[in-house]
């Protein structure tokens, strides 16, 4: 069995989090937050600590293996726990993912599906494209018969503002090669990822 590893990552973001502290409390100053009660004083900076562990995704070794065994029938992680910010008003979203694949030639070490799902979910996000970003780029390293990603959130700017919908969740998926154009296949998916084979 050959085992091929590399380092992933996406370009991580320069933080600089004394100018994120400073930036932090002038916005709820101007927002009229009074920051100088004693345990407001760090607060500014536990808000900018909090955004860039949000927004920097960590670096991980990619795993794959030969599928020595011929192996062919569906690879699931189910329920991986997500948490994103919208790009929109810079609140989280957070749910779970269902990422699954068929493989051809390379299978991958199984705690790297939840790397990739965390991978992409740093930085500021919409969930469609947080959704077909895990797709294309488990399509792209696998080459595999078939990728398929589900993706369940609550959105807090839709709970906690605007509609205030408490509750609401959202679902996108993105299914790619077999798992897109056979019936039985997607629907072996999505019944394994609890959806009923929608």
């Amino acid at each position: 069995m050959t085992i091929t590893a590399k380092h992933v990552a996406r370009p991580r973001p320069t933080s600089d989090i004394g100018a994120a502290t400073a930036a932090a409390a002038a916005f709820l100053e101007a927002l009229g937050v009074d920051l100088s009660p004693e345990n407001l004083h760090e607060t500014p900076a536990r808000m900018a600590r909090a955004y860039a562990d949000l927004l920097t995704p960590r670096e991980f070794k990619l795993t794959t293996f030969d599928n020595d065994e011929g192996y062919d029938e569906l690879v699931m992680a189910r329920g991986i726990p997500i948490r994103s910010v919208c790009e929109h008003h810079l609140l989280p979203f957070f749910g779970v993912a269902h990422v699954g694949y068929l493989p051809a030639g390379r299978i991958l070490g199984l705690s790297k599906l939840a790397r990739v799902v965390e991978m992409f979910a740093h930085g500021t996000q919409v969930q469609e494209r947080l959704t077909k970003q895990i797709a294309d780029w488990l399509s792209r390293e696998l080459e595999p018969n078939g990728v398929g990603v589900v993706i369940e959130a609550e959105h807090l700017c839709m709970t906690l503002r605007g509609v205030q919908a408490v509750g609401a969740r959202t679902i996108t998926s993105m299914m790619l090669g077999v798992l897109r154009d056979d019936t039985r296949s997607r629907g072996e998916f999505l019944a394994a990822a609890g959806l009923g084979g929608r």
